[in-house]
């Protein structure tokens, strides 16, 4: 069993601005924890740290109670999948499974076990004497899980492991890891993904990472948590764009009233006003907000308030559709189902409920909800 705890952990290289700033993070025993963020935000380089792979700048660094800053990591107890497959050609699957064992020195019996115990978990049994170029994408990911496997680490850790396959191939994997995490109930898992369908889907905490022009901020977290608190309650502007897909629509708005879990907003150009149920104390008169509203919380019929908008292009997915269309002040995206009859040009309205709206300040900082109900939000 392994806890890993960073400390302050820091990380830049020379005289360039820090990649990793002032990280502190404990992931639990048998937690699944995946490190979230856009391209560039550090989130490999936060996992190699924690592999060995690279050195800390500053910080601490723990794993099962061991201060292993300057532990090799071949002696850290871990086991790590790459994105790349990172397989011997020249070798069988078995000899690519066995490899890190008969390094060990492990006994014969010991690696024929452990190997033959791990295909069968992967449903790599009848592919053991076969060499990488026969296997397919997925069959190669598999074989790199199960290399790592037959170690019996105490963490796992797992680099984009799905960014080379194919979107089916990606989510039968997908499901497959979270079944090995289900059955090694003594390891904890550090997954990197820029993926957010595969950090909602995987992980028990998202911890996602700052990235853009805030050089401030930049490798920070800017939000650690379940993935459904990140979805409902983001904590910043960074936060909500980021998580979701489509993004949330964002819209620029004046403060118009406050009443007690009530905050009246007038949007920018005209657009109408708009009432969104949060806790307005840090708000006043006049201040400029932006008020942001999920495309799958919004409606096209009801009786609540609306923006009057034009439609510009619907994207029909089948079970659902994706309507974006142009109102006074910007764009939105609102979902739809599938079979809704709407072309280019048409002129309707979209419903906001107030419970669905998030207010955020001229910080990018959100103002906290006061009445919010999935349920109702979404119905």
């Amino acid at each position: 069993m392994a806890t890993i705890r960073l400390s302050d952990v820091h990380k830049a290289y020379g005289d360039h601005p820090p990649v990793i700033r002032r990280v502190n993070l404990e992931i639990a025993q048998h937690e699944f924890c995946v490190f979230l963020g856009p391209s560039g935000c550090g989130k490999s380089t936060l996992l190699r740290m924690i592999a060995g792979l690279e050195d800390l700048s500053e910080g601490e660094l723990h794993i099962g109670g061991r201060l292993v800053n300057d532990v090799p990591a071949a002696e850290r107890g871990v086991a790590m999948v790459f994105q790349s497959y990172a397989l011997f050609p020249h070798m069988t699957v078995f000899d690519n499974m066995a490899f890190g064992l008969k390094l060990a020195k492990q006994p014969k019996d010991v690696i024929e076990r452990k190997v033959r115990e791990a295909a069968r978990i992967l449903q790599l049994d009848s592919l053991l004497e076969r060499h990488p170029k026969a296997l397919s994408g997925g069959q190669r990911q598999r074989v790199a899980i199960g290399r790592a496997i037959v170690r019996e680490p105490g963490v796992f850790l797992f680099d984009e492991p799905l960014s080379n396959l194919d979107a089916a191939l990606r989510g039968q994997t997908r499901v497959e890891i979270a079944r090995l995490h289900q059955r090694f109930a003594n390891a904890s898992v550090v997954y990197v993904t820029h993926d957010q369908v595969e950090a909602m889907t995987l992980a028990d905490r998202i911890v996602l990472l700052h990235a853009g022009a805030d050089a401030e901020r930049f490798g920070s977290i800017a939000q650690s948590g379940a993935p459904l608190e990140l979805y409902h309650h983001p904590k910043s502007l960074f936060v909500a764009g980021f998580i979701g897909s489509p993004r949330m629509n964002f819209f620029d708005a004046t403060v118009e009233s406050i009443e007690p879990g009530r905050v009246t907003v007038a949007l920018a150009a005209g657009a109408g006003k708009l009432l969104a149920h949060v806790d307005g104390e840090r708000l006043q008169r006049g201040q400029r907000v932006t008020l942001g509203v999920r495309p799958e919380h919004l409606r096209l019929t009801g009786d609540e308030q609306f923006i009057q908008c034009a439609t510009v292009l619907s994207e029909r997915l089948g079970e659902h559709s994706y309507i974006h269309a142009d109102h006074a002040s910007g764009t939105l995206i609102a979902k739809a189902p599938g079979d809704t009859p709407l072309g280019a040009g048409e002129r309707i309205r979209v419903h906001v409920p107030p419970a669905a709206c998030h207010l955020f300040d001229e910080q990018g900082l959100a103002l906290r909800r006061s009445t919010f109900e999935p349920e109702r939000a979404a119905a």
